[in-house]
C-alpha cells in the first residue's frame, strides 16, 4: 500500500473512532434521560454499527496479511 493512502485511512481510522465515542456519550446521555426519544436512540445505535463495521473494514486495509 502507498504511504499516503495508509496515512488518509488512518485519518479516516481517527475520525471514525472519535465519532464511534461521541455516539456512545450521546447513546448513554440519552439513555439517562427521564424520557428518552426511542427512534433517535434507535437511530444512534445503528449509525454506531455502521461506523464500528467501517472502522473494522478500515483497520483490515491497513493491516497487513499475515500468511501463517
Amino acid at each position: 500500500m502507498i504511504d499516503g493512502d495508509e496515512r488518509e485511512l488512518e485519518l479516516e481510522l481517527a475520525r471514525l473512532q472519535q465519532e464511534h465515542r461521541d455516539l456512545d456519550a450521546a447513546i448513554d446521555a440519552l439513555h439517562q434521560s427521564p424520557a428518552p426519544d426511542l427512534l433517535r436512540l434507535q437511530r444512534l445505535k445503528k449509525r454506531k454499527l455502521q461506523l464500528r463495521d467501517r472502522i473494522a473494514f478500515i483497520e483490515d486495509q491497513i493491516t497487513p496479511d499475515i500468511i501463517a
